[in-house]
Formats: structure tokens, sequence, C-alpha cells
């Protein structure tokens, strides 16, 4: 069953459900279930997400500033409007270069 907290059919702005300059990282689930689902992150410039496994395939996509996504221990640039895919189970870890928001999709196979 599809989990969220939204209603379909309605038009929500993506960008303001994350409130800006945080002490942490900051997680907002928009839907999911156990194949995958869609999340924001915000970010404050410095903030990170130390080195873990991604638990899905990921689309990450920077709706706003700009990341350093380490992937595999070789570092990327993403910024506004940019994004890279993610491999199940590849390491990988984040710091925000600027105030980012940056939307993660996830899907098992």
């Amino acid at each position: 069953m599809l989990e969220t907290n939204f209603k379909f059919g309605e038009v929500h702005k993506l960008a303001t459900q994350i409130n800006d300059h945080s002490d942490r990282v900051q997680v907002r689930h928009i839907f999911g279930n156990t194949n995958g689902g869609v999340t924001i992150l915000g970010f404050t410039a410095g903030q990170k997400l130390d080195e873990h496994l991604a638990p899905a395939e990921l689309m990450v996509n920077v709706l706003e500033g700009e990341i350093i996504f380490t992937m595999n221990g070789v570092p990327h640039t993403i910024g506004k409007g940019e994004f890279m895919l993610v491999g199940e189970g590849v390491p990988h870890s984040v710091v925000a270069n600027a105030d980012s928001k940056v939307l993660l999709v996830k899907i098992k196979a």
C-alpha cells in the first residue's frame, strides 16, 4: 500500500515542503511503499550525510543549491537542475556546498 500524507489530485509546492536553515538535515517523505518512494532532503550549507549504502536504485535530483555527492570515493558536484543515478548497495555521502533541496527517488528492483 502506498503511504503518503498528501492527497492525490491536489497541487502541492515541492520546494516549500522543507524549511530553510535547520540545524540538521531535513527529510520529508512525499510517498512510498516497499518498492521505493520519493523524498525531499533539505541541507543548510556545510551539512552532510556520512557515507552509507544506497537502499535501492536512486535518482538524486538537486532542486536548489549545490551538493558534493561522493560515490565509490569519487566526488561529483551536482547543481540546481542536475541529477545523478546511483545503484543499489553503492556507498555514497553528501556535503552541501550551499543551502540545498534535493529530490530523492528510490526504486527497488
